[in-house]
C-alpha cells in the first residue's frame, strides 16, 4: 500500500502541485509565530514546549484519522496517505523552477533568472551572475529535493503518514524560528533546530547514498567524506557534497551577496556549473526518486508474497 500510495501521490503532485505559499502552510506558520509571541521567554525550554505543542497535535490527529480509516477500509486509509504525502511533498516546485531558470539562461535572459531564483529562494539575487545562478540553484535544488521529497518519503516508509507529518512540521519550525527571531531571542529556536537536526540525520545521509548510486558513485563518496563536514550546516553539507561529487560540477565557492562577498567552502571535485548541468540536477534527482520506488515496489511485492 505504501507503494502504491507514493506512486499516486506523485502523479497527483505533478498535475496539480501545491503551491509553497498554500493555505495550510500559511495557518502552520501563522501559528507558529503566535506559539513564539506567546512562549518565547528567552530560554530553549520554552521552545521546546511550543515545539511539542505545535507537533504533537497533528501527529496524534494523523495517527488517530488513519486508524480510523484502515479499520473503515483499506481504501481509505490509502487516501489519508496520499493526501498526506501530497501536503508534505513538493517534487513539482523544484522542477518548474529548474526549468523557469534553465530557460532563461539558455536564452541569455539573467533578470528573469535572478527574478526566478530569487522568489524560489525568499532572498534577492540581484548581484549574482549566470554561473551564480546555475550554481546556487543547483545547490537549492538537491536540498530541497531532498527536504520536500526523499525526506519525507524515507519517514513515510518507516512510519506511515505521521512520518512525514511530524518531518515536514519540524522543518518548517526549525526554519520558521530560526530565520524569523530576533538574535537575542534565539534560545527560543534551539530546541526546534537540534530536533530537526536529529530527525533529518539519517533521511539525509541516506539521500546522500542515493545520490552517490544514481551519480558518479566514486566522487560523491569523496566528495561525502573529505567535504561535507566543512559546509558546517548539520545535514546540508551531506547532500551538497555528495550531490556536487554525483553530478562531476563544483558548488558552494564564493558569492556575491548584499555587496559582500560571501566565501562559502568548495564543494565537488568537477568543472564549474554551466547551464546543462542543471537538467542534469533533475535526471539526478529522478534516478534518485526511481530507485527509492524500485526498492520499495520490491520490499513490497516480498512482503505480499
Amino acid at each position: 500500500m505504501k507503494f502504491l500510495a507514493l506512486v499516486l501521490a506523485l502523479l497527483l503532485e505533478q498535475a496539480w502541485p501545491l503551491r509553497r505559499s498554500n493555505g495550510l502552510y500559511a495557518a502552520f506558520e501563522s501559528y507558529a509565530d503566535y506559539l513564539e509571541r506567546q512562549f518565547n521567554g528567552l530560554q530553549a525550554s520554552h521552545g521546546a514546549i511550543a515545539w511539542c505543542v505545535a507537533v504533537l497535535p497533528l501527529a496524534v490527529a494523523t495517527v488517530v484519522v488513519y486508524a480510523l480509516l484502515r479499520d473503515a477500509g483499506a481504501l481509505l486509509a490509502l487516501v489519508w496517505s496520499v493526501a498526506v504525502l501530497y501536503v508534505t511533498m513538493g517534487f513539482r516546485r523544484v522542477s518548474h523552477c529548474f526549468t523557469e531558470i534553465t530557460q532563461a539562461l539558455r536564452e541569455q535572459n539573467i533578470a528573469t533568472a535572478r527574478d526566478v531564483l530569487g522568489r524560489w529562494r525568499g532572498v534577492p539575487a540581484d548581484e549574482l551572475n549566470a554561473a551564480d545562478i546555475a550554481r546556487v540553484s543547483i545547490e537549492l535544488g538537491l536540498l530541497q529535493a531532498h527536504r520536500y521529497v526523499l525526506g519525507p518519503v524515507f519517514w513515510f516508509v518507516i512510519f506511515g503518514p505521521v512520518g512525514p507529518v511530524v518531518y515536514r512540521a519540524a522543518d518548517l519550525l526549525a526554519e520558521r524560528w530560526g530565520r524569523q527571531i530576533a538574535p537575542d531571542k534565539r534560545a527560543f529556536a534551539f530546541f526546534a533546530e537540534r530536533v530537526f537536526f536529529w530527525i533529518d540525520w539519517l533521511p539525509a545521509r541516506v539521500t546522500a547514498a542515493t545520490f552517490s548510486i544514481a551519480g558518479n558513485f566514486e566522487d560523491a563518496a569523496y566528495c561525502w567524506r573529505t567535504q561535507a563536514a566543512g559546509w558546517g550546516r548539520g545535514a546540508e553539507g551531506v547532500v551538497l557534497a555528495s550531490g556536487a561529487g554525483a553530478l562531476g560540477v563544483k558548488l558552494g565557492g564564493a558569492l556575491r551577496e548584499d555587496g559582500m562577498l560571501n566565501q562559502r567552502p568548495e564543494l565537488g571535485i568537477g568543472e564549474d556549473v554551466e547551464v546543462e548541468d542543471l537538467r542534469g540536477t533533475v535526471g539526478l534527482i529522478w534516478r534518485a526518486l526511481v530507485l527509492w520506488l524500485c526498492l520499495l515496489f520490491i520490499v513490497s511485492l516480498a512482503r505480499a508474497f
